[in-house]
């Protein structure tokens, strides 16, 4: 794998951490980022108080007095990559150990609780002068999505399994709770069991569901992961066509899928979801939206409309945020785009509603919430990935993709701990005319 500065990079653990990681150990200097870094420095310090947050500085604190805190072990540095760049800044700052916290997620939780007020408002309405726009690169045309999904998904299957359970399910379990009410909109409750095999195949099993998936239905997946939807539907008597543009996803899906005995039923092919042709009862996918890009909705709603019987219903499963805040951040370059997601952008609930209206017959019919579900199950990831720390290191891993991976987990944790972030189940039909 290429080594880049726009995405996450396989390391040699041979190699020095700043060769392998050009750029991120540049700190910004020059007498614009002094500036940015003394208005960064004042906000900082009004946001910590605002939320109660205990600052630190020098050595990292063994014990705290409950509350969340941060320590700055190099707070200029810290100042100057916030300043210059917002909150790529803040978790490049992370990855250089310009600071620390003993209890990442209760700090990253507290500040996605008030993310849309951290910045003052009239820092909001300057938003296109300071914000970084999303490279032209990171597009999810046809000619570059595959590049973008490969920066991700290919990394390696081993890495993914270090901390997946059995299922390789890489979405959102649904784990037990009580759902508050089973109707076009209900939300699940809190999680009441922890078991993660169990969880992922509750969450696949209500998705095609929703879909109508039966022996004899011809089903389209888009986005295979590693292939345990397609078992699942296959072992239903249904014939599946699943597409993806990840190489090492496609393999080690068609040997999982060829070992339960389902290769006559399943069809894995590389890909592009707008290259796919034919007519399928039922159109399944998981938290593939979530990499289309806002640009692209229509194209994938249309797709998908075009694609589906006239009784045929769609099901997926989306990673949403609030409208306002989408509509306020469209077109952004965020640390989760430079280091992890090259092109990803959240949809809300709303955009897809009006997408689907304006530019197909597909009308939302159920929708299931369950946000707290996915603050779990990150969790469970992330002492996985922690607890997997020679493994990681014998795949070729350093010490700095340790840190941006729970750093990842972490940040995504807080947006759902904090209702920032939702995810949802999202049943579609064709209106009648």
């Amino acid at each position: 794998m290429t080594i880049t500065d726009s995405a996450i990079v396989r390391a040699d653990a041979r190699s020095p951490e700043p060769d392998a990681w050009p750029g991120l150990y540049d700190v910004p200097s020059g007498p614009r980022t002094r500036v940015a870094a003394v208005v960064a420095k004042r906000i900082f310090a009004h946001a910590m108080r605002r939320l109660e947050v205990r600052v630190e500085t020098g050595g990292v604190v063994g014990t705290t007095d409950g509350r969340p805190t941060i320590v700055l072990h190099r707070p200029e540095e810290f100042f100057a990559r916030v300043g210059a760049d917002g909150l790529i800044g803040f978790g490049e700052g992370y990855l250089s150990g310009a600071w620390d916290s003993p209890d990442l997620d209760l700090l990253l939780t507290t500040m996605a609780t008030e993310i849309a007020t951290i910045v003052p408002d009239w820092m909001q309405r300057l938003r296109s002068v300071w914000q970084a726009r999303m490279p032209s690169s990171h597009r999810n045309s046809e000619d570059q999505t595959r590049d973008n999904i490969s920066h991700h998904y290919d990394l390696s299957n081993d890495l993914f399994a270090t901390f997946l359970d059995e299922t390789l399910s890489y979405s959102s379990a649904l784990f037990e709770s009580e759902v508050v009410q089973e109707s076009a909109h209900s939300s699940a409750g809190v999680p009441t069991s922890d078991d993660m095999a169990e969880g992922q195949a509750r969450k696949i099993e209500r998705l095609l569901d929703r879909a109508g998936v039966v022996e004899g239905s011809r089903v389209l997946e888009i986005g295979t992961g590693w292939g345990e939807l397609a078992i699942r539907a296959a072992r239903r008597g249904a014939t599946v066509r699943s597409v993806t543009l990840s190489v090492e996803q496609q393999e080690l899906a068609r040997e999982r899928i060829a070992e339960a005995g389902f290769a006559d039923r399943v069809e894995v092919d590389l890909l592009d979801y707008r290259q796919v042709v034919g007519t399928y009862d039922a159109v399944v996918s998981v938290e593939m939206i979530e990499a289309v890009g806002h640009e692209f909705w229509p194209t994938y709603f249309a797709k998908i409309d075009s694609l589906l019987a006239p009784e045929g219903r769609v099901a997926i499963q989306a990673i949403t945020m609030p409208h306002d805040r989408m509509l306020a951040t469209r077109g952004g370059f965020t640390w989760i785009n430079k280091y992890v997601f090259p092109g990803g952008f959240l949809p809300s609930t709303e955009a897809i509603d009006q997408v689907t209206r304006e530019h197909t017959a597909l009308r939302i019919t159920d929708r299931l919430s369950f946000g707290l579900h996915y603050a779990e199950t990150l969790r469970q990831w992330d002492e996985a990935f922690g607890a997997a720390s020679a493994d990681v290191r014998r795949l070729g891993f350093d010490a700095v993709f340790e840190r941006m991976w729970h750093f990842y987990l972490a940040y995504s944790r807080a947006g759902f701990a904090a209702r920032y972030l939702d995810v949802q189940q999202l049943t579609f039909a064709k209106e009648s005319v």
